[in-house]
């Protein structure tokens, strides 16, 4: 059945973020605001006062949205393989220290031992898991849920919604903390410019322990979860590395307009158009992909409606991705230093020393590091950009609105993505690692 370019997918969703279309789209100095929809709008009222779990019923029941979650489904249940480049896991990408050093992880151990202890026996069930649980994979980043894994922070007293932030801030550095939660209060004010406090606020996230952190000191694997609207984060330590992937954080809008927020990606889209204004002619030629993100020589299958560009979200735990793009190794000396500095802030929620040492793993694999762009890199378009080597690939991605009434993408809705490939999502290759020495 033929579409038109603006056809009605399920009422949030048109067919405009996914048609080709020959005419670059532009930026405009347009305010977000410019955007909001009207509080009386019938999407709006229809689930006005909902409770999560009403509103996920009622998101149900869009067929666009049954077919997602089928889909999504019998992806969930592939066993773990991990992302590659041609559907080949490569080993010995990821080591572990040869000895624990002292005081690894553990304040986010004690803290998350310390919430552990203020919950129920019926809270315990539900918020425990083993460190190898088929839940670890089970997150996603919509508003409405998928799966049920973990509790609901909404839901919980606000002492031990503030022993959840508490692990939190001991498991990630000061500033990944400060932009995680930025990303969580930008769903409140999401939530409130809409009039869906119900649907979208500060705590509308799952959390979950896996493993026994009280075994954390001696290196043992364990680890916690967070997912929900624009924010996914999944923590492991385990002999003596942290690991934080994969990681979905993204905002609608990504600022205020009130100061109380800076864009939540402003230094990474800045490196990003400094790295894509610094091509040669002949870099360029290379590393933009297409012209547009809505450039019409895509294949079809490339732009999805929910997930637009991005390829490395929820439920693409396996998912095959080719290369491309231009090799880092054809950047001059300046422009692979700013390529590290983009990732260097794609890793900026792990501690320092942690984040050092993931970044000495993307070193090692330099030359095997391929960056791509989608759009002008001028900066007079939405873009999307990848950075993809054998141990990370990491994408930002400019967005049409769900909640705002822009049909193409725009500068104020952004989804990032961070992983490891070749297994060591959820740190499963340095689990193995870890197994293998017997400890």
């Amino acid at each position: 059945m033929s579409v038109t370019p603006d056809e009605d997918i399920d009422g949030f969703f048109t067919t405009a973020r996914t048609t080709g279309r020959e005419e670059a789209v532009e930026l405009t100095d347009d305010s977000y605001r410019n955007h909001l929809l009207d509080l009386d709008d019938p999407r709006l009222t229809e689930v006005r006062g909902m409770t999560y779990e009403e509103f996920a019923q009622n998101r149900y029941q869009a067929s666009f949205l049954r077919e997602l979650l089928t889909y999504w489904d019998g992806l969930y249940r592939e066993p773990f393989t991990g992302i590659t480049s041609d559907g080949t896991v490569r080993e010995g990408l990821y080591e572990l220290p040869d000895a624990v050093p002292p005081g690894t992880g553990g304040d986010p151990a004690e803290a998350a031992v310390r919430f552990l202890g203020m919950l129920t026996p019926g809270e315990l069930d539900s918020v425990r898991h083993d460190i190898d649980a088929p839940q670890w994979r089970a997150w996603s980043n919509p508003e409405f849920m998928v799966y049920r894994v973990g509790l609901r922070m909404e839901a919980l007293t606000d002492d031990k919604k503030a022993a959840i932030d508490d692990v939190l801030r001991a498991s990630l550095s000061p500033e990944g903390y400060r932009r995680v939660t930025d990303a969580m209060e930008l769903n409140g004010y999401l939530g409130e410019l809409v009039g869906l406090p119900t649907v979208m606020n500060r705590h509308s996230y799952w959390f979950a322990v896996y493993g026994d952190p009280a075994a954390g000191a001696n290196g043992e694997p364990w680890g916690w979860q967070l997912f929900g609207h624009h924010v996914a984060l999944n923590f492991v330590c385990v002999g003596g590395r942290h690991v934080i992937a994969p990681v979905f954080l993204g905002a609608e809008p990504a600022l205020t307009d009130d100061g109380s927020h800076e864009p939540l990606f402003a230094e990474r889209e800045r490196l990003a158009l400094d790295l894509a204004g610094s091509l040669t002619d002949a870099q360029r030629a290379r590393a933009v992909v297409y012209d547009s993100v809505l450039d019409p020589k895509m294949p079809e299958g490339r732009l999805h409606p929910a997930d637009e560009r991005h390829v490395a979200g929820a439920f693409r735990d396996n998912r095959v991705i080719p290369y491309e793009g231009i090799p880092a190794a054809e950047l001059d000396e300046t422009q692979r230093d700013v390529l590290r500095r983009i990732v260097g802030d794609c890793l900026l929620l792990l501690v320092e020393e942690q984040r050092a040492l993931t970044l000495a793993e993307y070193d090692a694999h330099v030359d095997e590091t391929w960056f791509s762009w989608y759009g002008a890199t001028d900066g007079s378009q939405p873009f999307y950009f990848r950075v993809h080597s054998p141990v990370l690939i990491a994408e930002f991605d400019d967005h049409a609105g769900v909640w705002l009434g822009n049909k193409l993408p725009a500068r104020f809705h952004v989804h990032t993505t961070l992983r490891h490939p070749h297994g060591n999502d959820y740190a499963k290759a340095l689990v193995a690692r870890w197994r293998e020495r017997g400890e």
